[in-house]
């Protein structure tokens, strides 16, 4: 079955949770499309977002099959160098908080193409991924990444902690939100882990997504979207502790939360408490937060379509950078085609030659952009923005305009 609804909250078990945003029937974010002869026979899923009133786990409920999602998978870490520069800092942030050396190993799990493991192996750490992408594990393992091509979770944990010993940090960037089984995912962390181990998993923040109106971080893959008070529900069921919460700025604000093994007398840190009653404070418990947070996206909406519309009447060029996913929730949720935005460009070469899920927008390569000069660019990968912008300084000193369109749509 290639998708089902689920009737629960996968965080509590709760069965009553409050649907408070409906995006409509959309294609998968990253199920780019080959053809115009693939247009006909394209798939769309129901996106809807619900919060869990119990424990405050804001999550989608219909899930598509992972098989179908990642099996063979189009985004790959290596192609920013936000990223990079983000990969560094962070493997010389976990190698100095654990003092780890040469003996030490180091579990990233939906490691990708093993960017940030190669920030680990600079320092001398044994390092393996975990990729359940067949085509993705295969880059990492040629690029001297040693990667064991699984989809993760308890009983892997377990086998993996026999085959390899136990591991001083297990590392997940941006794959919690991916896993229907959220808790037994965080037991596999626990079971892999060293007892002076960390667990240490970078998510995007609720509190951003409900600040930034990023409502286009919504798509099948995206399954949750966390705050600091789900998350420790989510440890507290898992058998861990949450020792130290840091807040980072990619991918549109994301934090990145440190879980100790709950061995006797380790309890949550005090500042992490702290952090999860001042979002109580600020209503993310609350049903009417949420309901205004879709009330905004809907106004969101109206101004990108008018605003698009009026630089069409007006009879300016329009084009638009990245093919994220992201991107492809919010051209299907405003319902942009290329009659208003007639083609797009990126630098992920699986990506280029392709269109985009529903819209169908051909995607090109970056140079298109000083070659045909449009007059105004949509920046679709806007948490990549400040990037985009530097790189394209020839478009700019030629008069090309940006347009990002969140939180509000604007010209710069």
């Amino acid at each position: 079955m290639s998708h089902h609804l689920r009737s629960t909250c996968r965080g509590c078990g709760n069965d009553t949770l409050h649907r408070f945003l409906e995006l409509g029937p959309t294609p998968l974010a990253n199920a780019f499309l080959a053809s115009e002869a693939e247009f006909a026979d394209e798939a769309s899923y129901p996106l809807d977002v619900y919060l869990c009133e119990r424990c405050t786990l804001v999550q989608l409920l219909d899930v598509v099959d992972p098989e179908i999602l990642f099996r063979d998978y189009i985004y790959v870490t290596g192609t920013s160098s936000t990223i990079a520069a983000h990969n560094r800092e962070y493997a010389r942030t976990v190698v100095d908080l654990l003092d780890l050396a040469g003996d030490d190993l180091v579990v990233e799990v939906a490691s990708n193409d093993g960017s940030l493991l190669s920030c680990f192996r600079e320092h001398g750490v044994r390092t393996l991924g975990v990729e359940p992408a067949t085509n993705i594990a295969a880059m990492a393992t040629a690029a001297g990444i040693e990667t064991v091509n699984r989809f993760f979770g308890e009983e892997v944990g377990r086998e993996l902690r026999q085959e390899r010993g136990p591991a001083r940090a297990v590392i997940g960037n941006n794959v919690l939100a991916h896993v229907d089984d959220t808790l037994g995912f965080l037991k596999g962390y626990r079971a892999l882990l060293a007892d002076d181990g960390l667990a240490i998993l970078e998510v995007p923040y609720l509190g951003e997504f409900l600040d930034g109106l990023e409502y286009d971080t919504v798509y099948h893959e995206h399954l949750c979207y966390f705050s600091i008070r789900a998350l420790l529900h989510l440890c507290e069921a898992a058998g861990l502790r949450m020792v130290r919460v840091d807040f980072v700025p990619v991918h549109g604000g994301s934090i990145r939360m440190y879980a100790a093994p709950a061995v006797a007398g380790r309890e949550h840190a005090p500042e992490v408490l702290a952090l999860a009653d001042e979002e109580g404070a600020r209503g993310f418990g609350d049903p009417a937060r949420y309901d205004r947070f879709a009330r905004d996206v809907e106004a969101q909406r109206t101004a990108l379509v008018e605003l698009l519309t009026r630089l069409k009447r007006e009879g300016h060029s329009v084009a638009a950078y990245g093919a994220p996913a992201k991107g492809n929730t919010q051209l299907n949720y405003c319902g942009i085609d290329t009659e208003l935005v007639p083609w797009t460009v990126d630098r992920n070469p699986l990506k280029v030659g392709t269109f985009t899920p529903g819209s169908h927008i051909p995607v090109l390569p970056v140079d298109t952009l000083v070659e045909r000069q449009p007059d105004v660019v949509l920046i679709l990968a806007w948490n990549f923005a400040e990037e985009i912008m530097e790189q394209q300084h020839v478009y700019r000193s030629r008069g090309g305009r940006f347009l990002l369109p969140l939180p509000h749509p604007r010209l710069v």
